[in-house]
């Protein structure tokens, strides 16, 4: 649950780390889903591959329709030379998406919590739902 002003989202979440691009999405995932968090590592340039194929999954299985999505750089916390995709590649990847773009670090908590708040901000603004539903499914 998250509280964004005044309003309550319930939000359901689907941890898909450790598993190939191709076993990740059965056709559920792509039904009655409001928005999406992607999810990648910075120090793997083989996690960021795997972010654009499930994008584009995403996006073929959905319709090509608009849909709200928040690309995250995860391990921000870690050292420059530890880095296989740099914060400009990640920029102009969700820029290309029409997608929101941030770096978090779980392991310092940061921005963990306004990611989520960043994904219904954005829901709002692809499908101007605010208000009208309460709750939203994320993957």
């Amino acid at each position: 649950m998250l509280m964004v002003g005044k309003d309550e989202f319930h939000l359901q979440l689907v941890d898909t780390a450790g598993q190939d691009e191709y076993t990740i999405l059965p056709h559920s995932f792509s039904i009655g889903i409001h928005g999406y968090v992607l999810v990648y590592s910075v120090t793997s340039l083989r996690s960021f591959q795997v972010v654009k194929t499930l994008h584009n999954r995403l996006y073929e299985s959905r319709g090509k329709t608009r849909m709200p999505v928040v690309l995250v750089g995860n391990k921000a916390d870690l050292s420059m030379e530890s880095r296989e995709v740099n914060t400009d590649e990640g920029k102009k990847l969700a820029d290309s998406w029409g997608a929101i773009f941030l770096e978090s670090s779980a392991k310092e908590n940061q921005m963990t919590r306004g990611i989520f708040t960043k994904i219904i901000e954005e829901i709002d603004r692809v499908d101007n739902s605010y208000g009208a539903e309460r709750s939203c499914c994320l993957m």
